[in-house]
């Protein structure tokens, strides 16, 4: 298993869109992929739970990861994640 400390960055949080593009990461990859925020966790691969996680700008998220290709899957999520969902202006 592969886990750490990320800050949802974008202006936005973890909104439908931003969800939507961890979603669509997520899904290509077998290993579980979970986010948890003050004792909540929930599947990385759903959208519905992850917009429960109501996360705005600032929010640190813990992200695990464990399975098969979780290598693969870590570097991803956290890509996606520190690059502000590709919302960030320049």
């Amino acid at each position: 298993m592969q886990q750490t400390i990320l800050t949802i960055i974008n202006p936005l949080g973890l909104h439908a869109r931003a969800a939507s593009k961890l979603v669509d990461c997520a899904k290509h990859f077998e290993a579980a992929i979970t986010l948890a925020t003050d004792g909540d966790e929930v599947d990385g691969k759903s959208i519905m739970k992850l917009l429960l996680l109501g996360a705005p700008m600032g929010t640190e998220v813990t992200l695990r990861v464990d399975g098969a290709d979780e290598e693969d899957a870590f570097l991803k999520v956290c890509e996606l994640i520190n690059a502000g969902f590709g919302e960030l202006e320049d």
